[in-house]
């Protein structure tokens, strides 16, 4: 029975969709503003149309942009644009402002119209590929991010982000080099060193990504997701008392189903029995729908009723009840179809 219970509580698979989170859209965009403001007109690819005064423009444009008018500025960019449509330094400041928007669409756009214009210019390769990444066209922000860093190859946040966006193509062994160059580049970002964990938890090596956690959480505070990875890390290493002791931290900050469901796996490795299924029932009662819950529900009942040596039927016929309805909600686990027809009724 050991062998099965095993299986059983330590067999989820790892959530990695959180390291996109490190750093998320908003800090982006307010690098991207402190970097556009020393765009000049000087870096621009073409020559100014005749009679244009395509200078006091962009220059009007960074002032509205300075006193907090985007609107203005935008119109300012999209201007320059139509006059001279090989004036790179207006589609960067009209994408950076379309994506400080949320409007990724024609962020994209405009970072694409950049590039085009001029291929060597880091921030329209940089950005374009973040607009990309950011409308989950991950391969093409892979490429994207490629040119950037053949322009500029230490730059960490070109680094950091193909790293995510390989992770997210689930390619870590793509991931790992440049994960483990912006932790090189700035060994004091947490959010770098929580991304290179996320990608040591993806080849297996464990040790490493708690390692890499532990100093990320030193330099900053850890959200959710990358919790409950290090959790699950922890979990793998059978470290289960730092288990349980990251998703107590956890559930302080957002309980959620897969927390209180590895607080049981956690809990029932610990043989604090009551404590598992505790957990579990917690998990299935913010979302009746999460099988893993029922899964841990039903193993710990079905302990009991071995444990009582066949007499307490009331835990047996309860555990299959649990076993059924993960079935119901997702059929295809043959362990537990095994389960459920070798001790239901």
């Amino acid at each position: 029975m050991r062998q099965w219970t095993r299986w059983m509580l330590a067999g989820t698979a790892l959530m990695s969709t959180a390291l996109f989170g490190c750093s998320g859209p908003n800090t982006s965009g307010t690098k991207a503003a402190s970097r556009s403001t020393s765009r000049t007109p000087a870096s621009a690819s073409g020559t100014l149309a005749p009679g244009a005064n395509t200078t006091d423009a962009l220059v009007r444009a960074e002032g509205y942009r300075h006193q907090g008018d985007m609107d203005r500025a935008l119109a300012e960019f999209e201007r320059v644009i139509e006059t001279n449509p090989l004036m790179t330094v207006a589609y960067l400041g009209a994408g950076d402002i379309y994506r400080e928007r949320g409007d990724y669409v024609a962020a994209e756009a405009r970072y694409a119209a950049a590039a085009k214009v001029e291929p060597r210019n880091f921030d329209a390769q940089f950005y374009h590929g973040l607009s990309l990444q950011l409308l989950n066209r991950v391969q093409e922000a892979v490429r994207a991010y490629l040119r950037a860093l053949a322009i500029r190859p230490n730059d960490f946040e070109a680094n950091r982000r193909l790293a995510m966006a390989y992770l997210d193509l689930n390619e870590p062994i793509q991931a790992l080099p440049y994960a483990q160059r912006s932790v090189a580049l700035r060994s004091d970002s947490g959010p770098a060193r929580a991304n290179l964990a996320a990608v040591y938890v993806a080849l297996g090596r464990y040790e490493a990504a708690v390692t890499e956690y532990q100093q990320a959480a030193e330099l900053t505070r850890l959200g959710p997701d990358i919790l409950l990875n290090m959790a699950d890390a922890l979990g793998y290493l059978e470290r289960y008392a730092e288990m349980a002791s990251t998703l107590d931290q956890l559930l302080r900050i957002e309980p959620s189903p897969a927390a209180y469901e590895r607080m049981g796996k956690a809990m029932f490795k610990l043989r604090r029995y009551d404590q598992a299924m505790q957990a579990f029932a917690n998990a299935i009662a913010l979302d009746a729908s999460y099988y893993p819950a029922h899964n841990g529900l039903g193993v710990c009942q079905l302990n009991q009723y071995l444990w009582s040596k066949g007499e307490n039927v009331a835990a047996r016929d309860e555990a299959i009840k649990s076993l059924r309805r993960s079935l119901q909600i997702e059929p295809k686990q043959p362990r537990i179809v095994e389960l459920v027809r070798r001790y239901g009724v």
